[in-house]
C-alpha cells in the first residue's frame, strides 16, 4: 500500500487544497493530511480546529485522514510508512519554495519523493491568509473555501 503524506497549516483548508487532496487520493492508496502544529506561529485556527475542519470537508474521501504533527515533514512520513509527500503548486514563486523544501526533504530522507502537483486554474490566487482577510472584511469566498470554513471563519471573526 502507498501511502502519501499532504503537510501544510491549513489555516484554513481552501478548495485549493481540497483539489490537491482529491487528485492525490486517486494517485496513492492512503493520503494524510498532516497538519503542522507550528505553536511558535499564530494561527487562527488552532491544530485542533483545523484538523476538524479538513476532517468535515473531506469526508467523502474514503482513503483520506487528516492528522496534526510537529517535527520534520519527513520524520512524521517515516514514522507513517509514507513513501511520498505531496505538495501543490499555485506559481512561479511556489515552484522556487518548494524546490528548495524537495532539495531538502531529499538530502534528509532519499527513499521519500515529493510530488507536486499544479493547482486546478481556478484556484491559482487562492492563499489562505488573503480569504482570512476578505472574510474578516466581509467578503463572499464562496467556492473557494468549503461551507464549514465560511462558517467557522464568520464565527472566529464575530468575536
Amino acid at each position: 500500500m502507498t501511502t502519501a503524506i499532504y503537510p501544510g497549516r491549513f489555516d484554513p483548508v481552501t478548495a485549493g487544497h481540497l483539489d490537491i487532496l482529491q487528485r492525490a487520493s486517486r494517485l496513492f492508496d492512503k493520503v494524510i493530511i498532516a497538519v503542522f502544529e507550528a505553536p511558535e506561529i499564530r494561527t487562527t485556527f488552532s491544530a485542533e480546529e483545523r484538523v476538524r475542519l479538513i476532517r468535515e470537508a473531506a469526508g467523502g474521501i474514503p482513503n483520506v485522514e487528516a492528522q496534526a504533527f510537529s517535527g520534520l515533514v519527513v520524520d512524521y512520513a517515516k514514522a507513517r510508512d509514507a513513501t511520498a509527500i505531496v505538495r501543490g503548486i499555485r506559481m512561479h514563486a511556489d515552484f522556487e519554495y518548494e524546490f528548495e523544501m524537495a532539495l531538502m526533504n531529499r538530502r534528509l530522507a532519499p527513499e521519500i519523493d515529493v510530488v507536486c502537483l499544479m493547482t486546478d486554474g481556478r484556484y491559482q490566487f487562492v492563499r489562505a491568509s488573503l480569504l482570512k482577510e476578505v472574510s474578516r472584511l466581509g467578503g463572499d469566498i464562496t467556492g473557494l473555501v468549503p461551507e464549514n470554513v465560511i462558517e467557522a471563519l464568520a464565527e472566529r471573526f464575530a468575536q
